[in-house]
């Protein structure tokens, strides 16, 4: 597959080929644009630092000056591991159309330069707000907060439920959630996705993502399935609703995971200490106690046990508000001891697998029905 996808991602790439002259982009039958490197050079002011707005391990992302405004993500390598996450993403935002999703602008692929185009988001990513530049201004609101996370779960939901074939994300986390003028959620960066096709309910691969959002079975074993997504966005729930990190370093080195430290305020009972303490208390307390609980569900250390992002996506649409819908935890369980062995948060990993503190260790196994993938 990966082959394939890499000449259909190429086979439009080249500036002399009369497909990227403004008629016969009139005429395409594929829904994005093909960019000369002249166009995107010019864009970014020859991807002057002035224009950097984002940097990771795939290389930057640079604003483009155009009358619609563009966001152009540059690889830095040209590696194999490189070509195929650009061609996965290519091929996946080729494939989904949805308000919470970011769209593909459109790719430029030639001789050593690799460019994928999107819309430029005004306000940022969500994790510039939680963490970063803008979040002492606490622009987040307690209603713009459930707005994001609804949104984003809705994005999700897409993907797993509609896409055709099912999409696992592999990366969720508060940097890839991007903000428009509305604050409008848009899910991003699809370079570690995966698709998964009919019948098939996990695949087995190499661990890649983010530390602090990864599954339990996934970051131990490899076995990626939709509920991984799952369990990331409630890391991003809770995240979202508390403004803490997903990991944090206590005294002596210790790490703690933000599951760890919500589970005992939750058996207490004690909501009150979990909002945002940025919000000064102007939150609505039931909605706050409904997804906390949507998120601790989204974390059960079990696959099993999780449920459908389309569930997820209704309750917090219609169930927060309305209260129609009761959440429960099923056997949420507590250990505040670590062995150390964690990584820092917001960094990505490509290993088979990594140390799990104790209190992920006692997961009750994987998904039962359907077959397995390996690859």
């Amino acid at each position: 597959m990966g082959k394939s996808m890499l000449l259909r991602c190429f086979c439009f790439s080249s500036e002399n080929d009369p497909s990227t002259n403004s008629s016969a982009n009139k005429k395409r039958d594929y829904p994005w644009e093909v960019y000369t490197l002249k166009e995107i050079v010019n864009a970014t002011n020859n991807f002057h630092n002035d224009n950097k707005i984002g940097e990771g391990g795939f290389g930057s992302v640079y604003r483009g000056r155009t009358r619609k405004g563009i966001a152009v993500k540059r690889l830095k390598t040209l590696s194999a591991k490189a070509e195929m996450e650009f061609a996965v993403e290519v091929e996946i935002l080729g494939r989904v159309r949805h308000k919470n999703l970011l769209g593909l602008r459109g790719f430029y692929a030639g001789d050593d330069e690799r460019l994928i185009v999107y819309d430029y988001m005004p306000n940022h990513s969500l994790i510039t707000h939680l963490h970063g530049q803008l979040a002492a201004d606490c622009l987040l609101d307690w209603s713009r907060r459930m707005s994001i996370a609804t949104g984003s779960a809705e994005g999700l939901a897409y993907l797993h439920h509609e896409a055709n074939p099912h999409i696992i994300h592999r990366d969720i986390k508060a940097s890839n959630v991007l903000l428009d003028s509305e604050f409008v959620p848009k899910v991003a960066d699809f370079g570690f996705a995966k698709l998964i096709p009919d019948g098939v309910t996990h695949v087995t691969t190499r661990v890649k993502g983010t530390l602090g959002y990864l599954a339990p079975e996934y970051a131990m074993w490899g076995k990626v399935s939709e509920s991984c997504d799952v369990y990331s966005f409630g890391i991003l729930l809770l995240e979202i609703i508390s403004g803490r990190k997903p990991l944090e370093k206590l005294p002596g080195g210790v790490k703690r995971d933000i599951v760890q430290w919500v589970t005992p305020l939750v058996q207490k009972g004690a909501f009150d200490l979990i909002g945002d303490p940025r919000l000064k208390g102007k939150l609505d307390r039931s909605q706050l106690k409904a997804a906390v609980m949507i998120a601790m569900r989204c974390t059960d250390g079990n696959p099993e046990n999780r449920p459908l992002m389309m569930d997820v996506a209704d309750w917090l649409k219609w169930g927060i508000g309305s209260r129609k819908k009761e959440i429960k935890i099923v056997n949420k369980v507590v250990d505040d001891e670590t062995d150390g062995e964690e990584e820092e948060e917001e960094e990505t990993t490509d290993n088979e697998g990594y140390a799990m503190d104790k209190s992920t260790r006692r997961m009750t196994g994987g998904r039962a029905a359907g077959g397995a993938r390996k690859d």
